[in-house]
């Protein structure tokens, strides 16, 4: 008996050492949805990863009453606009995501302003900016994230009435933007806690 047991165990072992060799994993269905998360400093300038269908699901899991069509069309907004200046579009969702408590707004900013950032909002009943359709406003917000990240110039027309403001690369990081375009501390903290969620959730 105890030699048929020393058989089994020795198979097991063999089979397990066999497997992590390999890389064969019983959960790939799963882990293919699941993208790897970064570790600090969260870079701005940089490439996003999360394909524009995964991040419209996202949002709708946590969010179920925003209208389906507008998310899946503004996440591709997202993707382009923000591939178009090098911005991380993973990060610039997460961020929007954050100020608009997922398309609930709900604040100062109205929904019709498409201001997904909160651009000119300051508190005290001030909408800030207004942009004239979903996807200048993501690009507004683009371009803002660009200005605090990189020195180098624009690619496309400024849209960002806000963009001459800033200090031209002072925030490389997301971790920079806490008390700079947000008087939050915890807002860098913040917008890295719905980026692990984004690259966490399976669908």
């Amino acid at each position: 008996m105890k030699k048929f047991l020393l058989i089994i165990f020795a198979a097991f072992v063999f089979f397990s050492f066999f497997i992590s060799c390999t890389g064969l994993k019983t959960t790939d269905s799963i882990a293919d949805a699941i993208i790897e998360k970064p570790q600090p400093p969260v870079v701005i300038m940089s490439k996003g990863r999360v394909a524009p269908e995964k991040m419209a699901l996202f949002l709708l899991q946590n969010n179920p009453q925003a209208q389906s069509d507008y998310v899946h069309t503004l996440a591709g907004f997202y993707a382009q606009e923000a591939a178009f200046e090098g911005v991380n579009h993973d990060i610039a969702f997460a961020q929007m995501c954050l100020e608009t408590g997922f398309l609930r707004f709900g604040g100062d900013v109205k929904p019709q302003q498409y201001n997904f950032c909160g651009l000119g909002a300051v508190g005290g009943g001030d909408p800030g900016l207004s942009f004239p359709e979903p996807r200048i406003g993501v690009r507004a917000q683009i371009q803002h994230l660009k200005a605090y990240a990189s020195e180098e110039p624009l690619k496309g027309e400024n849209v960002d009435p806000r963009f001459r403001f800033v200090r031209r690369g002072t925030s490389p990081t997301i971790e920079g933007l806490a008390g700079t375009w947000a008087a939050d501390r915890q807002y860098a903290v913040k917008i890295e806690s719905i980026l692990n969620r984004l690259y966490d959730f399976a669908f």
